[in-house]
């Protein structure tokens, strides 16, 4: 393992290296699973470590011997075939039997950066992909990561670890994390990324949800679960990476129900899941319905809702499968299945649940906040997870103030809050004011004029009944019966994290 990093690190197998060789437009190609813009590129540099290694991994692409042996000089290419990294062609070129590519990230530790091995995807396979087959880094574990609350614990479950990612992620602010999953072949990339990235403290278990580590609790889990709703039809593939098995969104239930029997007072548990609206059901009651009995602290953000069709789609070419008459065949037995069972869409969002400390002083308990935030962050998630912790907090504290609390405490605007306002022609006063939000989930909030004064006056010198009386003679109101009106509001704002205590 020590010689595979010394030659990715004398190749410079990084991000900002095999971004510079690809350039942008070839690098934007690539994400859209087109080569030949990347192959272009690498033409001026055939032969050299750097390029042989993203002809071989990232593009999928078989590569000379030769170049290959000078991409490997410390493992050598008979160790890059035992390692299971490059078989050898019978025309004797070489090609990748793995995915292997830098990732580069932020947290709150720091600028990190490693190397993670999966599956080969469709764009090196050229073909539908096997059921056991082991995902890279994709759009949801990104979003995950970034959602991951990273403060210092002493243990992490990642449940359902994939090729690992959580588990090295949560390594970096954990004494001890065990990741989890039914796939032995997952299992094995996953360690193996473990040892090449020299991250240690991770401990591997196989075994169905919550059975690894039946009886134990953890300050943490996280999860991206096999989420995706697959029909339990003969012929139809189940692939180990997304489907877990079990009928419609049943196994996002269960990871959100055992999350109660696994996490220690005040341990926070963060997933990402899929659930069903059916003809007589909204999808965030369904998932309401799920808490109940847990005492689980619940904040559920639902991004996105794709309709029957819509989804099957999406899921069958996420497997390899092309337009054709397989698709097709696939295709209707989604539909037959969703139809079968009254589902007419799906929603995708994050949940976030936490445990009861003993000691806690709730004002309102458990927390129940299940809201929709569609559309894409526009920014990166990096980052969300400080966002997270801090709602939690806030919420918190403002379950230990009421409104005669409230007024008294001084509150400050958050660094990264803009005002918009709006105006008909020729008007003196705004028909339209928005608060939005740069960072978090990018939130943005219509307010009127008293609102918008109290908030451009919360800069930690004055108490919010005191603004709030002197915004009420200026529009010649009641104080009281203004501060009555402000104060749900401003609960809001400091729970979404306009306003900060």
């Amino acid at each position: 393992m020590a010689a595979l990093r010394d030659d990715l690190r004398a190749a410079r197998f990084g991000v900002d290296a095999v971004e510079r060789l690809l350039g942008d437009a070839a690098r934007a190609a690539l994400d859209r699973a087109r080569r030949v813009p990347a192959r272009r590129a690498l033409r001026p540099h055939a032969g050299e470590p750097l390029a042989t290694l993203v002809s071989l991994f990232l593009l999928g692409d078989p590569v000379p011997r030769d170049a290959a042996e000078a991409a490997f000089p410390l493992l050598g290419l008979a160790g890059a075939e035992r390692g299971g990294l490059v078989a050898l062609a019978p025309d004797g070129t070489v090609s990748a039997v793995i995915d292997l590519r830098p990732y580069g990230f932020v947290d709150t530790a720091g600028v990190g950066e490693w190397w993670i091995a999966s599956d080969l995807g469709e764009l090196a396979s050229g073909g539908a992909l096997r059921e056991d087959h082991v995902l890279g880094i994709g759009g949801a574990s990104t979003t995950l990561s970034g959602l991951m609350i990273s403060e210092p614990v002493g243990s992490v479950l990642d449940l359902g670890t994939g090729c690992g990612i959580q588990a090295l992620h949560a390594a970096r602010h954990a004494q001890r994390v065990v990741a989890t999953d039914i796939s032995k072949r997952a299992l094995a990339i996953a360690a193996f990324n473990a040892r090449l990235n020299e991250v240690d403290g991770i401990e591997f278990r196989r075994g169905s949800l919550y059975e690894p580590v039946r009886g134990e609790r953890f300050d943490h889990i996280v999860s991206n679960p096999p989420f995706v709703i697959t029909p339990r039809s003969e012929g139809v593939p189940e692939y180990e990476y997304r489907d877990g098995g079990m009928v419609g969104d049943t196994l996002v239930r269960e990871v959100v129900r055992g999350a109660a029997l696994h996490l220690v007072p005040g341990g926070v548990a963060q997933l990402l899941g899929n659930w069903e609206y059916h003809r007589d059901r909204d999808g965030l009651d369904r998932v309401r319905e799920w808490l109940t009995g847990t005492r689980l602290d619940a904040w559920v953000i639902e991004r996105e809702v794709q309709d029957a069709a819509q989804y099957a789609e999406t899921w069958i070419r996420d497997g390899g499968t092309r337009p054709g008459p397989e698709f097709d065949r696939l295709h209707d037995a989604w539909l037959e299945d969703f139809e079968a069972r009254g589902v007419e869409s799906v929603g995708f969002g994050y949940v976030t649940l936490r445990a009861a400390r003993a000691d806690a002083a709730r004002g309102a308990w458990p927390l129940r906040v299940l809201e929709r935030l569609p559309g894409s962050l526009g920014h990166s998630a990096s980052g969300l997870g400080e966002h997270v912790a801090a709602s939690l907090r806030a919420r918190d504290w403002l379950s230990t103030r009421d409104d005669a609390a409230l007024a008294a405490e001084r509150l400050t605007v958050a660094a990264d809050v803009t005002e918009e306002r709006h105006y008909w022609p020729g008007q003196e006063h705004p028909t339209v004011i928005v608060l939005r939000q740069g960072g978090g989930f990018g939130r943005s909030e219509r307010i009127e004029t008293g609102l918008a004064a109290l908030v451009g006056a919360c800069d930690g010198e004055l108490s919010v009944g005191a603004i709030t009386a002197a915004v009420a003679q200026l529009l010649e109101v009641d104080p009281s019966d203004l501060l009555a009106d402000l104060l749900p509001r401003l609960r809001n704002l400091v729970a979404t994290g306009f306003l900060h205590p």
